[in-house]
């Protein structure tokens, strides 16, 4: 593969505005560009260019973008390179067999500069990019002492390369989530919520997540099954004209209801999703999504009593060690400090020893200390942290503590 700045990128379309935004934004970030205007040429050039990415509209004459995708990627020796759509059509049936026919990514017309390159640098990266938008717990808590890490409940997004985005729970971070789609002007949206679990604080932000109201868009909503209550009865019961006056029903967006147990499933895509129950009031998972050969795990709520409590359970331990077993980055519940641990047991939620201590018997790499406790200004979250990194040391540990602040981008 040749390096950023000497990359080639073959751009095929038969519109010559396209063509020319194309060429000046890759060549302004350094690739070396060719352009095609005839679809049935393409192989040729492609043998004699030798690119290292190749830029398909989907209607144009002769050929089109999607059967010369398919014609690429059935040419062993086109394996290295990387085949995106730039098209007009906005539909999910489209995108979807772009993706079937191995196109890396999906652009839509009229395309977004800044996006745009940003897309396409992580399509050479492959990265698996983290970013939150509410690390609270409980309720949200605005104000002058959450400034640095923001007041917002549990809300966090995942991408891959392909396929849709992970939204790991719907707290009122996802207000957030939704006013950055809508600026992006990324339609359509599609995405898969793993909710943890359906306490307030978890699902409180999804009825004003505006995507779910515009058409087009393909959401799955996925949790567990709430001993008989079906992910879709709690989701439309927070929708009732009581509590909200929108109802489920009159969602624009198509929206799929999934109940999970402890499973795996693969997602496409080379990736694939485990679950599994927390040790939290009432049904709770978490989940760990598996990507070329990284892994993140997102145990949002959950107690871990110390060994000298009563309720000590070493078989759960045990069995949550080996589901976040070597995880790239792990996003944990760190409610309470060591101190305040012991004036909330029971309450299902971790003190920060524990917490940590876990994480380094697991052998994370990166330790996020997550739900914060709404009492806790930035001060006190510092405070929890240095616990953490205090005890990681004190165990020689080489796993890192941190805490994501609102708009924090992870990527492995």
């Amino acid at each position: 593969m040749n390096t950023a700045t000497t990359r080639t990128a073959l751009a095929v379309d038969d519109d010559s505005s396209t063509l020319l935004l194309i060429r000046t934004l890759l060549e302004k970030a350094g690739y070396r560009v060719v352009e095609e205007s005839v679809g049935m040429n393409v192989l040729s050039r492609i043998e004699r260019e030798r690119p290292d990415l190749i830029l398909l509209d989907i209607m144009m004459p002769g050929i089109d973008g999607l059967q010369l995708c398919r014609s690429i990627r059935a040419r062993q020796e086109f394996d290295h390179c990387k085949v995106v759509m730039v098209t007009a059509k906005p539909y999910e049936y489209d995108r979807q067999r772009a993706i079937q026919f191995g196109a890396d990514a999906y652009f839509i017309k009229p395309i977004d500069p800044a996006a745009f390159l940003e897309g396409l640098e992580r399509i050479f990266e492959d990265a698996m990019q983290l970013r939150f938008w509410g690390v609270r717990g409980t309720l949200p808590v605005p104000g002058p002492d959450s400034l640095r890490y923001g007041g917002n409940t549990n809300c966090v997004t995942l991408h891959l390369t392909k396929g849709p985005m992970f939204v790991f729970d719907a707290g009122s971070g996802i207000r957030t989530l939704s006013d950055h789609l809508l600026a992006a002007r990324k339609f359509p949206i599609a995405a898969k919520f793993l909710i943890s679990h359906p306490h307030w604080d978890h699902i409180n932000g999804l009825p004003f997540f505006v995507p779910l109201y515009i058409k087009g868009n393909d959401f799955e909503i996925c949790c567990a099954n709430q001993n008989g209550i079906s992910t879709r009865q709690m989701i439309s019961d927070q929708m009732d004209g009581v509590y909200f006056p929108i109802k489920l029903k009159e969602l624009s967006a198509r929206v799929y209801f999934r109940d999970l147990q402890e499973e795996r499933w693969e997602v496409g895509h080379g990736a694939t999703v485990s679950t599994m129950l927390l040790n939290h009031p009432g049904v709770c998972l978490g989940y760990r999504v598996d990507y070329g050969g990284r892994k993140i795990a997102y145990i949002a709520d959950q107690e871990l009593p110390p060994p000298d409590h009563v309720h000590h359970n070493p078989a759960y331990e045990q069995k949550l060690i080996r589901f976040v077993e070597q995880a790239d980055i792990l996003i944990m519940d760190a409610t309470f400090s060591n101190a305040e641990y012991r004036q909330q047991e029971g309450w299902g939620h971790s003190g920060v020893k524990q917490a940590a201590d876990l994480a380094h018997r697991a052998g994370v790499r990166i330790f996020c200390l997550h739900h914060h406790h709404p009492d806790q200004t930035d001060d006190d979250i510092d405070a929890k942290l240095e616990e953490a990194r205090q005890h990681l040391r004190e165990l020689g540990s080489s796993t890192h503590a941190m805490v994501p602040a609102e708009g924090s981008i992870l990527t492995v």
